[in-house]
């Protein structure tokens, strides 16, 4: 069997809220609620498993690999919601979207301040354009 990631825990303040801002966004079901998770499921069967906590917690970044068609989607409802974005993920290039490898890609953040990120080129494939 190949080694593959199966999942990842996300820390948050609030996991039905931070679920949701994430399916709504990237247009995908609704969590499921799993034991003490609220699980989303990406299409490549990877899940990210919200759990809420009081506890401090680093913030952390999630890329997803989109279509350019769910690229324009998932990003006119990035702009609709009013939320900040950048062109890079230190967040300096604040307002634009980047061109990597020839495709497109952007970064914001949730209400826990972990950052997300579309791409539609993986990184490497086609080269780096700043």
């Amino acid at each position: 069997m190949p080694v593959e990631l199966n999942h990842t825990i996300v820390s948050v303040r609030d996991q039905a809220a931070a679920s949701e801002f994430l399916t709504g966004l990237l247009g995908l079901p609704p969590a499921v609620q799993w034991g003490p998770f609220h699980v989303v499921e990406v299409d490549n069967g990877v899940s990210l498993d919200f759990i809420s906590t009081d506890r401090p917690f680093e913030a952390q970044h999630y890329a997803f690999l989109v279509s350019e068609d769910e690229f324009t989607t998932i990003f006119g409802r990035i702009v609709d919601a009013g939320l900040d974005y950048w062109a890079d993920p230190r967040h300096t290039r604040a307002g634009e979207i980047n061109h990597h490898d020839g495709g497109r890609g952007v970064y914001w953040s949730d209400p826990d301040d972990h950052s997300y990120e579309i791409i539609t080129r993986r990184y490497g494939s086609g080269g780096w354009n700043p």
